[in-house]
């Protein structure tokens, strides 16, 4: 039999996080066609591409629930910043983007994702989101995108507000030009900016519009203090009270953030099946330490996501160290507890929770036959990770976004040996420092 890819002797990682040895694994028409011992799949498929899983973990690639690609230009210039950073430099930076600094943003964040070891992710909302789905479709990639939307919120927002109904309307002309284009890898979500911004009347229509096209939500949620100030001074409810009010909690909402979360909230959302998702380096640094143990022993799905790349890199490996830690010294070491974030629970998150939340939980997020072959190869015959008494312990106290050699999406290899075959680098970064000169320089900032 044919297929496209064979990945021969390589090692794997169970759905259940374990360690499978010498395993080898065809792909064909998108999907994992066999997981067997090596030398099974050599005899059963003729492959067009063979690659040499010696000395490789195969995994789940990354998936990463809360993202800004309009941002990717922005690096470096939001740290060390007093607040508030989404009025002084957030704004009037993506207020002046053009399409065409969009277009080069969204290409040089799918290739800082794929040479780190992401497969999807989850883009929170900006404008001219048409070119972000334009790069997503050429660089291979999936994601589920969402139109910035916001009609209040002060003055410096108005060139980025909207009436309710144009902002519906956008989203909508945005969903038919681009629902489940790219071979199925690009989803078309509504979006709700924050509550501050967002009248009760657009969050109810996002609400109403995303039942009607059967599709998600993105919102950020219980950010910081501001926020939940501002809903019990004008709605009388937290944050997670209103928006259930108004009919938007449920399992197709995407919550990022969720740092001051009170226990009635976590209970309200784990009934209405919400989907959260950490940013462990922006909210240890701006907003706070989330009640993570209590969520998951709520039983609420939970996915990690790297906030954009104005002040850190996009690096899985990172957020999962910076999350171990972080909630280890916060919650657990004051009634000593040092499991209380286990390492194949922050792996879950990394990848499988990601795609959970990106309404893809059956169909990627692990490595198993029937699946969408969304996967990559791990060098892990390295000094900092070889040899190693638990390699998921490992993994997650010492890998790096670097160490991942290969990307697979929806069957298609797009990196091979740290090369990115969808994307032409060097004009993307040479692109990018001359937008990035002109963004700045128009923005004032």
């Amino acid at each position: 039999m044919n297929c496209d890819i064979i990945i021969s002797d390589c090692s794997v990682l169970s759905k259940d996080f374990k360690i499978l040895e010498h395993r080898s694994v065809a792909i064909g028409d998108t999907r994992i066609l066999a997981v067997r011992p090596a030398g099974e799949v050599e005899q059963l498929y003729e492959a067009d591409e063979v690659l040499d899983g010696s000395g490789k973990l195969l995994m789940p690639g990354f998936n990463d629930g809360h993202t800004h690609t309009c941002q990717q230009l922005l690096r470096g210039r939001t740290a060390d910043e007093y607040p508030m950073i989404w009025t002084r430099f957030l704004v009037p930076f993506e207020s002046s983007l053009t399409p065409e600094d969009v277009r080069v943003s969204a290409d040089l964040h799918c290739l800082e994702m794929i040479k780190a070891g992401f497969t999807g992710f989850a883009d929170a909302g900006g404008v001219h989101m048409d070119q972000v789905a334009e790069a997503v479709i050429a660089s291979g990639m999936r994601a589920a995108l969402t139109k910035s939307t916001m009609d209040s919120g002060p003055a410096i927002t108005d060139r980025m507000k909207e009436s309710c109904e144009d902002n519906i309307r956008h989203t909508e002309e945005l969903y038919r030009a681009y629902q489940g284009s790219g071979d199925g890898r690009v989803d078309i979500w509504f979006g709700i900016r924050q509550v501050m911004t967002c009248s009760s009347k657009l969050v109810r229509m996002v609400g109403e519009k995303a039942a009607e096209y059967h599709t998600g939500i993105h919102a950020h949620l219980c950010e910081h203090k501001d926020e939940v100030s501002f809903c019990l001074q004008n709605y009388r409810m937290r944050p997670a009270e209103f928006l259930n009010e108004m009919g938007v909690l449920g399992p197709n909402l995407l919550t990022a953030h969720n740092v001051l979360l009170s226990e009635h909230d976590i209970t309200l959302m784990a009934e209405k099946q919400v989907k959260v998702i950490h940013c462990p380096r922006s909210n240890f640094s701006n907003h706070g330490f989330p009640k993570t143990p209590r969520m998951l022993e709520c039983g609420i799905n939970i996915g990690i996501g790297c906030d954009g790349a104005s002040s850190v890199s996009l690096d899985m490996f990172e957020e999962l160290r910076i999350l171990k830690h972080g909630i280890v010294s916060y919650w657990g070491l004051p009634v000593f507890d040092p499991v209380v974030l286990p390492m194949k629970e922050l792996l879950k998150m990394a990848t499988i929770g990601g795609a959970v939340a990106m309404g893809h939980g059956d169909e990627i997020g692990t490595v198993e036959e029937g699946k969408l072959a969304d996967l990559i190869l791990v060098n892990i015959r390295q000094p900092h990770l070889y040899p190693t008494q638990n390699l998921c312990n490992t993994l997650v106290a010492a890998g790096r976004g670097s160490d991942v050699t290969d990307s697979i999406i929806n069957g298609r290899l797009v990196m091979k040996d740290r090369q990115v075959l969808t994307i032409d680098e060097e004009k993307v970064l040479a692109d990018s420092a001359q937008h990035m000169e002109e963004i700045v320089r128009r923005a004032g900032i």
